[in-house]
């Protein structure tokens, strides 16, 4: 079904606000996939946050035009799967996961602001850890000195309890 004028404005204005809030955008083909499975890739790309649709690729190179994942343009080729993402590990993550999976979904390419990748890239990409697995692992790092101070600074009276207590049954074994 062809979509009108209007249709097609209001199409590229939302791809544009997605696109102006995204960190990443990963393309893949999808050539071939059951309606099931498109409904799966669907659920768990709306869990991770990320935006997800299948569009025509003209009004996205429009919507892209003059940001900085205009480069992304020239691989616009085919039917497409477009994965937009606030954060820039989960589109890839969720798209990958599902490519090994349905051999139908292809990683074609994908984009951070300014940084073009290929597939290869793309799979990279999706095996960093996601935003909260970093801050988790940054805040234990900096946790970790504190805790080992207040278990040293508890380590003495402790000691010295273990002392009195020591002392008590000595007496009472006399």
């Amino acid at each position: 079904m062809s979509l009108n004028l209007e249709q097609k404005k209001v199409v590229v204005a939302e791809v544009g606000e997605q696109v102006a809030k995204a960190q990443a955008i990963i393309l893949a083909e999808y050539r071939g996939m059951e309606v099931g499975d498109l409904t799966r890739l669907r659920a768990q790309a709306r869990n991770s946050g990320v935006y997800l649709k299948v569009l025509k690729n003209t009004l996205v190179r429009r919507a892209v035009e003059g940001t900085p994942f205009s480069g992304l343009a020239d691989a616009m080729v085919g039917p497409l799967l477009f994965g937009i993402s606030t954060d820039p590990v989960s589109a890839a993550k969720v798209l990958s996961e599902f490519s090994k999976t349905n051999e139908r979904l292809i990683i074609k390419a994908g984009a951070l602001p300014n940084a073009l990748m290929d597939a290869k890239g793309v799979q990279a990409l999706a095996t960093m850890p996601s935003r909260e697995e970093l801050l988790a692992k940054l805040l234990g790092t900096m946790q970790a000195p504190v805790a080992k101070f207040v278990r040293t600074l508890n380590e003495v009276p402790t000691k010295f309890v273990r002392g009195l207590a020591a002392v008590r049954d000595q007496k009472q074994a006399a």
